[in-house]
C-alpha cells in the first residue's frame, strides 16, 4: 500500500499505534441503548486530567494542556 500524505474530509489521522477501544470511549460511558450522544466523552482519558463518571459536567474538569485533537 502506498503511504498517502492528504486527506480530504472530516477525518483526520490519528498519530498513535494500537489504540485500545477503552481509549476511544471509556467503558463507564457505555451504559446507553442509544447509537448517539458519545461524543462528549470520546478520548476521556486522554483528554482530561481527571477520570470521568456519566453525568458530570466536563466543563468543570481539569483539561489535559498536551491533548490536540
Amino acid at each position: 500500500m502506498e503511504k498517502f500524505t492528504r486527506v480530504n474530509g472530516v477525518v483526520a489521522p490519528l498519530d498513535q499505534a494500537n489504540v485500545d477501544t477503552d481509549a476511544i470511549i471509556p467503558k463507564q460511558f457505555l451504559k446507553s441503548i442509544k447509537r448517539t450522544g458519545f461524543g462528549p466523552n470520546l478520548f476521556d482519558g486522554w483528554r482530561y486530567l481527571d477520570i470521568g463518571e456519566p453525568g458530570q459536567d466536563n466543563t468543570q474538569r481539569p483539561l489535559n494542556p498536551d491533548f490536540v485533537l
